[in-house]
């Protein structure tokens, strides 16, 4: 068996195991079992990488311990994060709500990573797969294979990068929380997030492709963004959002029509145009494929002239607090992000270092901190990663 040593390694080469890679300092090794570096950066934002948003702050994150990403995101922020993808001359655009992608491709993202890896020193070592993890006589002893050869590699630190659950198509696993929990780490519950919500017996199969802006709302919070209707359920950022917030057996509500009283538009309606038929109006508003088929389980029929006011009440109800519970979700597959992961109760928030034994730590997905939907994920892998990337190069 080859044997070899270096002072630090980072098992994954995602957004948070390349960060890390360039400013750990010298004498560093990054393993990752992919072909290719930053998979999931080069399919992100539809090949355009949301990287970061510029309205980053700790309230857009979810985990046990709400104040743990504090520091690090306070420390690292989106705009340290904007400079060096500008000192590249990458060329970017906000989109809604803060969200900044580039002009180009996502793998500028990539290639600007590894022009920081480069310059650092770093080392590489793709189609690499990690056999064993432990600590030994002070060391992390770490058995990998690579090219078919059995290698130990012995290292004075080691980081924890290799993601969550989500996308297993991409070769995603549960690796961190194995190695975790082999060092006495908890790992909180794991569960898709920011994923498409579903419903049985193609429910919303007739509306498939059809999307509208609305509001989603739950007992925990809401999210007014676009909605699309699928033949599997319901998609779009305003699921996407709120999928991290529900459970199973849960209802979720929804306004069709959010910040206009409907009610109140009815009746007006009723006074100006009493002959117009109620779907023609509401065809106005909303996508009439979606009217149409709203029509099917609320009386929209006549004219507006012939609408009470306990009809117009009905009917406003129906648009503007539609209750569906959703069956389930498409699971790891379509989830960008994992929601849970290594307990933050036993690690450095300054540092990301774990409590429990000196010289590891865990970053990005892999620790029990998501964000919302537009940025927040790559900009917590970024301030992550140089949390504890700048512990150990100190």
């Amino acid at each position: 068996m080859q044997r070899r040593h270096f002072r630090t390694l980072i098992l994954g080469a995602g957004a948070a195991g390349l960060m890390a890679g360039a400013h750990c300092g010298p004498d560093t090794l990054i393993v990752d079992h992919a072909k290719a570096p930053g998979e999931k950066i080069r399919i992100s934002g539809g090949g355009r990488c949301n990287f970061t948003n510029i309205y980053c702050d700790s309230s857009q994150f979810l985990g046990q311990n709400p104040h743990f990403h504090k520091s690090a995101l306070a420390r690292y922020t989106q705009w340290d994060f904007i400079d060096l993808v500008s000192r590249h001359g990458i060329a970017w655009h906000e989109k809604t709500l803060g969200q900044l992608f580039c002009d180009g491709q996502a793998t500028q993202i990539i290639d600007m990573l590894m022009k920081e890896l480069d310059k650092s020193g770093t080392t590489l070592w793709l189609n690499t797969s990690v056999r064993e993890c432990a600590h030994r006589d002070g060391r992390f002893v770490t058995r990998v294979e690579n090219a078919g050869q059995d290698i130990e590699i012995t290292s004075d630190f080691l980081i924890l990068a290799t993601g969550g659950k989500s996308i297993p198509k991409m070769g995603a696993t549960g690796l961190a929380y194995d190695i975790a929990r082999d060092f006495g780490h908890e790992v909180t519950e794991t569960r898709p997030a920011l994923v498409p919500l579903t419903f049985d017996k193609g429910r919303f199969a007739p509306l498939a492709g059809v999307s509208s802006k609305a509001l989603i709302r739950n007992d925990k919070t809401g999210f007014e963004e676009a909605l699309l209707f699928t033949h599997r359920g319901l998609s779009g950022p305003a699921i996407l959002q709120i999928s991290s917030y529900w459970r199973e057996g849960e209802a979720i509500e929804i306004d069709l029509l959010p910040g206009l009283d409907l009610a109140t538009h009815l009746r007006r309606a009723r006074h100006a145009s009493g002959r117009r038929a109620v779907t023609t109006e509401l065809g106005q508003l909303l996508p009439a494929r979606l009217v149409s088929f709203l029509a099917e389980v609320s009386d929209l029929t006549g004219n507006l002239a012939d609408l009470s006011d306990v009809r117009i009440a009905s009917i406003a109800q129906a648009f503007k607090a539609w209750s569906l519970k959703p069956t389930g979700s498409e699971g790891y597959r379509t989830a960008e992000v994992t929601l849970g992961g290594i307990s933050t109760s036993e690690l450095s928030s300054k540092s990301m270092e774990s409590r429990k034994v000196p010289g590891l730590y865990m970053i990005g997905e892999a620790v029990d901190v998501t964000g919302w939907l537009g940025g927040y994920n790559f900009q917590w892998a970024w301030s992550s990663a140089m949390a504890a990337a700048g512990h150990i190069a100190r």
